[in-house]
């Protein structure tokens, strides 16, 4: 039995998160400060305090998660024998995944996050995108739901049986709420994002981000990374970033990628901080997989336990 390695994407942030387990791990503190030095912006505070409301803003969030997630992997490193197999991320989290497996240093990856979520922030005038979770429908009813509606919204998030998020015009999203309610969804909301995530207006911002993209200094990654677009490695620089590019305006295929981890034989998944949502997904897409989170000297300990038992 192999492991992976996940990374949590948008959502996964809360005030005060990682502030018990910095005492322990100077691990993260280093990272934030990494972090702020290239955004020129104190992530530690922003992650404690949320000043403004700035934790949830996108072009902050989004380094904020990296820096979080590339932190756990160093105390992964430092703490436990873990050898993933693979890597995988959610939306943001697969930048992170990338800068894991050495696809580009610690530096570029805070820096083109931080720029993709400006790019996301300044292509939907606030207001005017939205999103929302479709709970207890099959993926092809909310895909049939969307098609039918005449303002853009689409399935943006296949991210476990019967859980699915949908995004695009505010109106739009609106009205496949309604519907998908009338057609007997157990819960269908309009969720707290200031950005449509994974639907076609992203489309712009998606080409701008590959002038970024361009330019950062990729390598091929040491471990294998799956992607949110299609489920698969990449196999040479040109996929990564076209995969990339696809993945702003295309749907996050969570259950895909961890279906394809189960395929190639991983029964541990290790969640990186912060949170606990991938957990919570994979066990409903795959209830025999094994995933943890590292988001305790507890969730530590019990990540231990397991590899002691591979």
């Amino acid at each position: 039995m192999s492991s992976a390695i996940i990374f949590p994407g948008q959502g996964s942030q809360s005030q005060g998160m990682l502030a018990e387990m910095a005492g322990s791990f100077p691990q993260i503190k280093e990272r934030f400060a990494e972090a702020s030095e290239v955004v020129k912006q104190d992530l530690w505070d922003i992650a404690q305090t949320n000043p403004k409301g700035l934790l949830n803003a996108t072009a902050i969030t989004q380094p904020i998660l990296l820096a979080a997630g590339i932190a756990s992997y160093d105390i992964l490193k430092a703490e436990t024998d873990i050898k993933p197999a693979y890597f995988a991320g959610h939306s943001l989290g697969e930048y992170t995944a990338l800068c894991a497996a050495g696809s580009l240093t610690f530096a570029e990856a805070i820096d083109l996050v931080h720029h993709r979520g400006e790019l996301m922030q300044d292509a939907v005038p606030y207001g005017s995108g939205a999103m929302a979770a479709i709970l207890g429908l099959d993926d092809e009813e909310v895909v049939e739901i969307c098609a039918g509606i005449r303002e853009s919204v689409q399935a943006a998030n296949f991210n476990a049986p019967g859980q699915v998020v949908i995004a695009g015009k505010t109106v739009g999203v609106e009205k496949a709420v309604a519907e998908a309610k009338a057609r007997g969804a157990k819960r269908a909301i309009v969720l707290p994002v200031s950005v449509p995530s994974h639907c076609t207006l992203m489309r712009s911002p998606a080409s701008k981000l590959s002038l970024y993209l361009d330019h950062t200094h990729w390598k091929m990654p040491s471990i294998p990374v799956i992607h949110n677009v299609d489920a698969q490695p990449r196999h040479n620089i040109d996929g990564i970033k076209s995969a990339l590019g696809a993945q702003l305006y295309k749907p996050v295929r969570w259950v895909a990628c961890v279906e394809a981890l189960v395929e190639q034989g991983v029964g541990l998944c290790v969640e990186a901080a912060p949170g606990k949502v991938l957990s919570g997904l994979n066990k409903r897409i795959n209830s025999k997989l094994t995933t943890l989170a590292l988001d305790s000297k507890d969730g530590l300990s019990a990540i231990n336990e397991a590899l002691e038992r591979e």
